[in-house]
């Protein structure tokens, strides 16, 4: 008798979490791409974002396209305790680890390039490692965008890395994350239609370039 085959289960998100840090002097840094796509899915998705004390962050909730009921959220903790608004939402509405999506910055992805997966380490990113520790695991999907590396990057040290990452993105550069945020709207809607796994194939194709100026 053949062993009946079993289907991997879909995880589909039910809250989507953009990391980065509160106060104007942080908006539009590399290290906001993860608010910025969060914005962006507001803006899509006609979805109201407002400051609530009890998640220590701007929330909203509504539906998005195809129908499906979503949670998005912006922690206003700073990037490095973003776990506990995370973890505060998901403690209140008794959402699974699992069916939490976090977008967030990632210096080793070239500038524009999207990477989505269903699991996998903090990659040395605070904001991650926080939301790692509050949720008690490392199997949650996560949306990277990359942010690409500082120039002479070989050469480097931790100041010019820390400048890189809470610098803000060129004239270019920012013409080519309008395009990215795009991109990452139709790359989650599609996680929440097809389940994050289909959704990979796409969502790790962008070739993102840097518009002719």
């Amino acid at each position: 008798m053949t062993e009946p085959v079993t289907k991997p289960v879909l995880v589909i998100p039910q809250l989507i979490v953009g990391l980065g840090n509160p106060e104007p002097k942080y908006d539009q840094t590399r290290h906001n791409i993860g608010f910025a796509a969060v914005d962006a899915l507001a803006r899509a998705w006609q979805i109201p974002l407002a400051e609530n004390r009890k998640f220590q962050g701007e929330y909203g909730e509504g539906i998005a396209s195809g129908g499906v009921k979503v949670r998005l959220l912006k922690p206003l903790t700073y990037m490095n305790r973003s776990g506990q608004s995370i973890q505060a939402v998901t403690n209140w509405y008794k959402v699974p680890s699992e069916s939490v999506l976090i977008i967030y910055d990632d210096l080793d992805l070239p500038l524009g390039k999207t990477r989505l997966r269903l699991s996998g380490s903090a990659g040395g990113h605070n904001g991650m490692k926080s939301a790692i520790a509050h949720l008690s695991t490392q199997n949650f999907p996560r949306l990277r965008i990359g942010i690409g590396k500082p120039k002479n990057a070989a050469n480097a040290d931790n100041s010019d890395t820390v400048a890189h990452v809470l610098g803000k993105f060129s004239a270019s550069e920012t013409q080519l994350m309008s395009l990215v945020l795009q991109f990452v709207v139709e790359c989650v809607e599609l996680t929440l239609k097809q389940g994050v796994e289909k959704a990979m194939n796409r969502c790790n194709s962008y070739t993102g370039e840097i518009p002719k100026s």
